[in-house]
């Protein structure tokens, strides 16, 4: 065991240190301009059927559910399931698609495992991740909805040095199949089932061991477990965020290692929110070392179902998506999330575009499922119609967007990872203050802080800085920009004339105003913020609160995203009140088109005012739409 563990501690530490640094964005692919559906591979006769009716719904990135490590049969023979992976590439090659095939992260089932002498937790105990009190991460029927009656559902320890050689080995050979892309489920610490939620796990032998060589500390004795005081804590947090990390990284490179051109995309349910600190997948670090991500985000624990959320979920909606985007620095964001699932009140069709909607106008990839599964749809028509329009205006929504002189929100995972809620509440309220208020903005991270160019930076509650980001906050000060501190101040910089402080964050009166009477709350309230952060010269958009916008420049022309939210009840209503007199006003002039979400383009020709400006009256918008200077 020591030979093995001091291996894989080696190749960890590599990997940890490369993985402090994000990849340079590559060029756009195939996986910046999917429109994803699902369906089950169960054998290679499968194939032909799975891409035909991929391409009858303008499906343009084939999920295939084809486990092979998650289940242990195939785990220990994948000949099978290998045949069907290579066999379903092959067909979507021919018709120009692509394909990729789900894999689970850290789990594993045997089927009729209560059946059988031999099982994954019966032949290696010590693989599973375990409590602090020792109890094995071993689940049955009726744990979660794809564990059926006798079989075995277990979580393995990443450290597990026999079980990642044997993982590892059927990523090659997964990768040697042709196909274009793994997808790896849930790679968490079991900290997401009844019972798990406040273990922390693991605390297995190998798992202890690693954190022991790397810090000296162990971690059954030396921690205050979910004491975020205590610094001991805190490591083994940090230590745990890494190794998934890491874990994912390691799947990449052994892909690429045999198949240079093959993606790798985790699905993550935590978001931007405390449950990403929980399970250790966290999408900021993840993004650094995959291709893509894959989002079945809740948003903090709002309602998933589109058929029933409020204007504020959409709008916090809103938030996780642009906060993905950032992250992603030019890698692509997919969303995983549900539309409807029975409801009697809201129609199919409303919900689905509703939430393909608010997808495609922050910049993220749309998937089509039914239910709560990945595979099917709840309206096939509505897909068919949707993705089809999406196809012919990709670019519209997938070229890379740049900020327009914005202001600049600070995300700090290193806050995040300590003191969620207070931080959350703040970064939430002053995102949705800008995007209801219609001002151009961008989200900041510790990996392009240096870089930021921005009129001013907002540090909502932050609360944590290393020197790097202190460095990089005094070099933008000293240029000239505008630091706003709302809350906590981690900077150490003294009074400086474009220094600005807030003891109390109106960004957390904000967003606990909104969640009191949403209706009811208006921008204004804080006027006195919003007063003090620099004009924009250069555009100006005019819009009821009701109206998520993000302003950014695409291939070097202004755009301006539209989501509509106004009149949604959730559960009773998604059907949207038209927003109509929106107006835009540019320093240049020149033709405009706008595009209604599901609509065709339109010419705008504007007014000139007499300010030399040109003033551009939109057409209602219904749920959303985009403007760009033509």
């Amino acid at each position: 065991m020591t030979r093995h563990l001091s291996a894989i501690l080696r190749l960890l530490l590599v990997l940890s240190t490369i993985a402090l640094f994000a990849a340079t964005p590559a060029p756009q692919d195939w996986t910046h301009y999917v429109r994803i559906a699902a369906w089950s591979l169960h054998s290679k006769d499968d194939a032909p059927r799975i891409v035909r009716e991929a391409q009858a719904s303008h499906v343009s990135g084939i999920e295939v559910d084809n486990d092979i490590p998650g289940r242990y049969e195939s785990f220990l023979h994948p000949e099978e399931k290998l045949a069907a992976i290579r066999a379903v590439a092959d067909e979507a090659h021919k018709v120009g698609n692509h394909a990729f095939v789900y894999i689970a992260g850290l789990e594993c089932i045997t089927a009729n495992a209560d059946q059988s002498p031999h099982s994954l937790a019966k032949d290696h105990p010590d693989w599973l991740q375990r409590k602090l009190t020792g109890e094995p991460a071993i689940f049955g029927g009726g744990t979660a909805f794809w564990i059926a009656k006798g079989d075995e559902d277990v979580w393995i320890s990443p450290y597990a040095p026999e079980w990642r050689k044997t993982y590892m080995e059927r990523v090659r050979q997964i990768a040697a199949a042709g196909i274009d892309g793994i997808y790896v489920d849930i790679p968490y610490w079991m900290t997401h089932f009844d019972g798990w939620e406040d273990s922390w796990a693991s605390f297995d032998d190998y798992t202890v061991a690693a954190f022991k060589q790397q810090t000296g500390l162990d971690a059954k004795r030396d921690l205050k477990l979910g004491d975020f005081s205590d610094p001991n804590f805190r490591k083994w947090v940090d230590f745990r965020i890494q190794t998934i990390t890491n874990f994912m990284h390691e799947i990449d490179q052994t892909a690429k290692s045999v198949n240079p051109k093959i993606k790798t995309i985790p699905e993550i349910y935590p978001g931007i929110e405390e449950e990403a600190v929980r399970v250790g997948a966290d999408v900021y670090s993840l993004y650094a070392v995959n291709d893509a991500i894959a989002h079945e985000y809740e948003f903090g624990g709002g309602d998933h179902m589109a058929s029933s959320r409020t204007p504020l979920d959409w709008f916090r909606y809103q938030v996780g998506m642009t906060s993905f985007r950032a992250f992603a620095e030019g890698k692509p964001t997919w969303i995983l999330n549900y539309s409807w699932d029975g409801d009697k009140v809201i129609a199919p069709r409303d919900a689905m575009e509703n939430l393909f909607m608010s997808q495609v106008m922050a910049g993220a990839n749309v998937w089509d499922a039914r239910g709560h599964v990945m595979s099917g749809s709840n309206d096939l028509e509505t897909r068919k119609r949707v993705f089809a329009w999406i196809a012919a205006h990709e670019k519209t929504f997938y070229m890379p967007r740049l900020p327009v002189k914005s202001i600049g929100v600070y995300f700090s995972p290193a806050t995040r990872n300590s003191f969620s809620k207070e931080f959350l509440s703040s970064y939430e309220g002053i995102l949705i203050l800008l995007m209801q208020k219609h001002l151009p903005y961008a989200i900041v991270t510790p990996r392009t802080l240096a870089e930021f160019q921005g009129s001013a930076l907002i540090l909502p509650d932050v609360r944590l800085l290393d020197q790097s980001e202190r460095a990089s906050l005094q070099k933008f000060v000293g240029a000239g920009g505008q630091l706003i501190i709302t809350g906590a101040d981690a900077t150490g910089l003294t009074s400086q004339k474009n220094i600005t402080r807030y003891s109390d964050c109106p960004g957390k009166a904000y967003l606990h105003a909104l969640e009191a009477d949403f209706e009811g709350t208006s921008p204004s309230s804080q006027n006195a913020f919003l007063e003090a952060l620099p004009a924009n010269d250069q555009i100006k958009v005019e819009a009821s609160p009701s109206v998520a916008t993000h302003i950014v420049q695409v291939d070097g022309k202004f755009h301006v995203y539209f989501a509509n939210f106004k009149g949604l009840v959730g559960g009773k209503n998604a059907r949207q009140a038209p927003e109509a007199g929106v107006r835009i006003t540019l320093n240049a002039g020149g033709t405009a088109k706008f595009l209604s979400f599901l609509g065709e383009e339109e010419e705008l020709k504007g007014e000139r005012s007499g300010n030399g400006s040109t003033v551009y009256q939109l057409p209602p918008i219904l749920r959303g739409g985009v403007f760009w200077i033509k």
